[in-house]
């Protein structure tokens, strides 16, 4: 016997497309539908509203269909409250328990919708004991008796909408030449980390080894040192050769003026790595001025803080680099709250880890030569993030120009 539900979505579902996606969703999944209202707004500004009859073979089936729809914004008109189950023991979800988005999301207790506080994927719901506040939590974070929502009912989320106006997505879809919208990127972005500080918000960067390697530290340095960047993520690697390249002018060995390999030079960043570990942090070393520039330099000068989570492939590693990576993740999530624009730069791993934890409304633009890693983020669930395929020393040095000529 067939079964009928009817959703609801409501937003800019025409021009971001996304009513277009539910309805294939639908198609997809052999089931049936009856647009039953649709208000279109008029403006730019207005949103647009849609009521969809959706049949499906089966119970089951429409029950697999709605869990489809759910992340698109489609939910059904009449929704009961989500269902909450105390933990059992620390550190374990209920079985069941609703896996979360990086989407706004609200959940519905005692007939009140409550915003989710902390919007990030792969996460669990838990609702406040008083049942006035939903936030999610990472596994590790369960504590036995905390409120987790689980199923899907009683949980809706608004989907990521296309920016309205100019907007760097529509560089990437217009039809021009491979150099083109390079230019225009870069432009566009430098603009879109002037507005977001205009309001008062943040940038985030995150960097790998190859920002160093491609002669861009000073650049990043720059843009630390000018006020440009609020946080800095990265790992042993970036650190290590953003102190090598000024304590010995390498990068993994190679000069950072001529390009060639120094006698010796394979060594370099573990003779630094032991000089940092006998300095006792970075900070120890440039407030004993030992170190003088670069990156981390010019962190520890304007205070801007850093997270260094380690890995299995480190040497060392520096005495500031956390190893313990629940322990790195929770120091991340410590400042990405706050976060409003986030640049990831040459880091395929670090790049997705951060991007798991950003919620949907930050901008991210992820810069690589490779452009399956430019891809990956929005392939893990990051829809926010605009992949850009270019030269990530070039790119650097392009927008430190546009940044700090005004």
């Amino acid at each position: 016997m067939s079964a009928t539900d009817v959703v609801e979505v409501s937003g800019h579902i025409i021009d971001s497309l996304i009513l277009a996606k539910i309805l294939d969703e639908i198609i997809e999944a052999e089931a049936d539908y009856k647009i039953v209202q649709m208000d279109v707004g008029k403006t730019p500004a207005d949103l647009s509203r849609a009521r969809i009859e959706v049949t499906a073979s089966n119970d089951e089936a429409l029950a697999a269909l709605l869990a489809r729809l759910h992340p698109h914004g489609a939910h059904p008109v009449t929704q009961p409250d989500a269902e909450l189950v105390a933990a059992t023991m620390d550190g374990v979800l209920p079985a069941g328990f609703y896996s979360t988005t990086n989407l706004h999301t609200a959940v519905k207790v005692g007939g009140r919708w409550l915003d989710v506080e902390n919007p990030e994927m792969d996460c669990g719901l838990v609702v406040s004991t008083d049942k006035t506040m939903a936030r999610t939590a990472p596994m590790h974070r369960i504590r036995m008796g905390d409120l987790v929502v689980c199923g899907s009912e009683g949980v809706r989320v608004r989907p990521l909408e296309r920016p309205s106006g100019r907007s760097p997505f529509e560089f990437m879809a217009s039809e021009v030449s491979s150099e083109k919208p390079k230019a225009l990127l870069v432009a566009e972005v430098s603009e879109r980390i002037r507005r977001a500080r205009a309001g008062g918000g943040k940038l985030l960067a995150v960097c790998g080894p190859a920002v160093i390697h491609t002669g861009a530290g000073p650049d990043v340095a720059t843009l630390v040192r000018e006020g440009f960047i609020d946080v800095l993520f990265a790992g042993n690697g970036f650190a290590t050769h953003d102190i090598e390249s000024n304590l010995l002018g390498t990068s993994l060995g190679v000069s950072i003026r001529e390009g060639t390999g120094v006698e010796g030079g394979h060594a370099n960043h573990l003779r630094v790595i032991n000089e940092v570990r006998r300095w006792g942090s970075i900070r120890a070393g440039v407030e004993r001025g030992i170190l003088k520039g670069g990156v981390m330099y010019e962190c520890v000068r304007a205070g801007v803080p850093f997270v260094l989570a380690g890995s299995i492939r480190d040497d060392g590693p520096l005495p500031d680099v956390i190893t313990d990576v629940v322990g790195a993740q929770d120091a991340m999530r410590a400042h990405v709250g706050d976060i409003d624009v986030a640049v990831m730069l040459a880091s395929t791993l670090h790049a997705i880890a951060v991007g798991n934890m950003l919620p949907a409304g930050v901008e991210t633009y992820c810069v690589d030569i490779n452009q399956a890693v430019v891809t990956k983020l929005a392939d893990r669930g990051s829809h926010q993030a605009l992949g850009i395929v270019t030269d990530v020393g070039l790119f650097i040095r392009d927008l430190a120009e546009h940044l700090t000529r005004g």
